[in-house]
């Protein structure tokens, strides 16, 4: 698959129910591409094996990952979601946000950031995306 065109998306980061969100500043187009999700580049089984666990550590193989953890990497602030309007895709070792339906001006983005990551950072707190928290109250 041929590396993706990042469309012209206009987005900000804001406060939302788990911190910092990414919030559509204009309708996007479902099968539109936002953003790609950057950083270090950790190459190798021992260096990722050795690498200092953070949450924005983003595995694209058994041996590759994205620490996304700089504040540089606008895609680090699209949060959780059990029901996402995005999802991510790895294309040629690198990683790309794609909506995967219309999401509405003021909407967050978010994406499932699948079981591994979700049953060690986010179900020992308790999920905060809004399908979540609306099934709550």
């Amino acid at each position: 698959m041929p590396i993706p065109k990042i469309g012209d998306v206009k987005y900000k980061v804001k406060k939302s129910n788990a911190g910092l969100g990414i919030f559509a500043v204009e309708p996007i187009k479902r099968g539109t591409w936002i953003i790609e999700y950057v950083g270090k580049i950790i190459n190798g089984k021992k260096e990722v094996e050795d690498y200092p666990e953070n949450k924005y550590l983003f595995e694209t193989s058994k041996t590759r990952m994205i620490d996304g953890s700089a504040r540089s990497n606008t895609a680090r602030y699209i949060n959780h979601s059990c029901k996402p309007n995005c999802e991510v895709d790895i294309i040629g070792g690198r990683v790309f946000v794609k909506a995967i339906k219309r999401i509405e001006a003021g909407q967050e983005l978010n994406y499932d950031y699948g079981k591994e990551y979700t049953d060690e950072y986010i179900k020992p707190y308790g999920c905060r995306c809004v399908p979540c928290k609306t099934k709550e109250n």
